[in-house]
């Protein structure tokens, strides 16, 4: 068994029994800044563009700005009266919070983005980094090393004519400073609502965003020249582009820049260290095609009863403006119902979301997740629990009766009135046969779906003109014998609250100031 396990098997317990450290407390005064920032390397500001039909399907530098702004760049800020705990900051500059279309778990955001652009590319060849609060692109080494990422990808069916790259590196004590030894969980998540994004995003392009998650991790954090005991490398996206020029590995060259901490203290959790050392240690060995059928959840059961849902309403196409809407309700449900025909939506969206990964393999990838929705409040369906079967867009009763108080009792912080959301959306896993058939790095798999799966709802809410909220903060436990779920393998890893919030909530508007 390995740690992977273990630590699943203690997210699911927190509620109960406290993860190490007990008792920690995070030191506001020190935490780590909002993004990596590397002083002393040259910057470009990057262009902006709405998602438009890519020429001969591939990108261009219009298309790669607009697709990192309106997924982790600053779009606006966050100054709307809520019940969450940061309120009374927010006023403050220096603790501001900054709107983006992509989701992150208590709004940390600690994915780093980096570019390696080949000669095909639009720039002098080299690495980059993204910085979200300039919308730029910083250059951390000058030189073709695509040839380095693709060797340490090993997957020449997805990188062959290519040679620009999207890698995504977590540095985890960017989130650790608050969910210390919860934070590989959290974060893992992060990686799932970046990709999804750009799915989302690239998809209204015409373009594919396919994701590797095995690789040669130690090979790419030398290249990036990072500790990769403090910065995991999640995934690297192949990014099709002009025709590239033939490249041939050269002299070893790697980043000689250093992010520049802010933190006076920087502490390591053995948790995540062992995690991360675990996944990396095994970051080659990709599964074998179909091994992660394994860790799927078993299909609908034809012979129960389901009740039909009318067809999902139609959403708005416009997927920037939806990205630009998004928004945390934080307490601001009003407790009016939606429509049937909104909960299906969110429902189809939800189900239907796919990371595209290297080791989901086939024309039809087995359904790594299941979900299930509490109902409040929703014209035409009794007020319940329910598992939702995508094939047939219909549900199957767990447990009737309004499930308000059961929602709150086992919700573990005071940002949401839970009963008064139209319904809350519980996507489950089969985590531990998952890390049975592929191994820890299916840990990374498991939860970047999860997070995927929260980004396609957080989208799909606000492009219905709904509220949307996600939490981690429940009792994982009770969720599963409410659902009757111990003897399936599936954990409840996430609520996804939906409905409608106030008419007219407190706000400021930042884009007429």
């Amino acid at each position: 068994m390995s740690f992977a396990h273990e630590y699943a098997a203690a997210v699911l317990r927190r509620g109960r029994e406290p993860m190490a450290p007990v008792g920690f407390t995070p030191d506001w005064s020190d935490r780590p800044r909002k993004w990596k920032t590397y002083p002393g390397s040259a910057a470009f500001p990057l262009p902006d563009a709405a998602p438009a039909p890519a020429p001969d399907g591939r990108f261009t530098l219009p298309l790669l700005g607009g697709m990192l702004r309106d997924s982790y760049g600053l779009l606006g800020r966050r100054l709307g009266v809520h019940a969450n705990e940061d309120l009374g900051s927010l006023p403050r500059y220096q603790h501001g919070g900054w709107s983006r279309g992509t989701a992150s778990g208590g709004g940390l955001y600690p994915v780093s983005i980096y570019w390696v652009s080949g000669a095909a590319g639009p720039v002098l060849p080299g690495v980059y980094h993204y910085a979200p609060g300039g919308h730029a692109a910083h250059r951390l080494l000058a030189g073709d090393v695509s040839a380095e990422v693709a060797a340490a990808l090993a997957a020449p069916e997805r990188t062959d004519g290519v040679d620009q790259y999207l890698v995504l590196g977590v540095k985890y004590w960017q989130n650790a400073f608050k969910y210390n030894s919860f934070c590989y969980h959290a974060v893992s998540m992060d990686v799932g609502t970046v990709v999804r994004t750009w799915r989302l995003w690239a998809a209204a392009a015409g373009l594919r965003i396919a994701p590797l998650l095995w690789f040669d991790e130690a090979r790419l954090a030398d290249l990036l020249g990072i500790d990769n005991r403090a910065e995991g490398v999640f995934a690297v996206v192949p990014l099709r582009w002009g025709d590239p020029l033939p490249a041939t590995a050269g002299a070893a060259a790697a980043v000689r820049h250093a992010d520049l901490e802010k933190s006076r203290r920087v502490l390591e959790f053995e948790t995540v260290t062992t995690l991360q050392v675990e996944a990396a240690r095994v970051a080659t060995e990709r599964p074998a095609p179909g091994a992660v059928a394994a860790g799927a959840v078993a299909p609908a059961d034809p012979g129960a009863r389901w009740h039909p849902l009318p067809d999902p309403e139609s959403t708005d196409p416009d997927v920037r403006a939806a990205l630009r809407r998004r928004r945390s309700s934080f307490g601001r449900f009003d407790g009016r119902p939606i429509g049937a025909g909104q909960l299906a939506a969110l429902l189809a969206a939800a189900a239907g979301t796919a990371l595209d990964s290297d080791a989901e393999t086939g024309a039809t990838p087995p359904a790594l997740a299941k979900l299930y929705v509490f109902v409040n409040h929703v014209h035409g369906v009794a007020a319940g629990v329910y598992e939702y079967a995508p094939a047939t867009n219909a549900l199957r009763e767990v447990r009737p009766g309004a499930p308000g108080e059961f929602l709150q009792r086992n919700y573990f912080l005071a940002n949401y009135n839970l009963e008064r959301c139209a319904a809350v959306l519980v996507p489950a896993a089969r985590t531990a046969a998952v890390l049975d058939a592929v191994g820890p790095r299916g840990y990374r798999l498991v939860n970047a779906l999860i997070g995927a799966i929260s980004q396609s709802t957080y989208t799909t809410a606000a492009a219905l003109d709904l509220g949307c909220g996600v939490a981690l903060g429940f009792d994982n436990v009770s969720y599963v014998e409410e659902l009757g779920l111990a003897g399936s393998g599936e954990l409840p890893l996430l609520l996804m609250l939906v409905g409608r919030d106030s008419a007219r909530p407190a706000d400021f508007r930042h884009e007429i100031a």
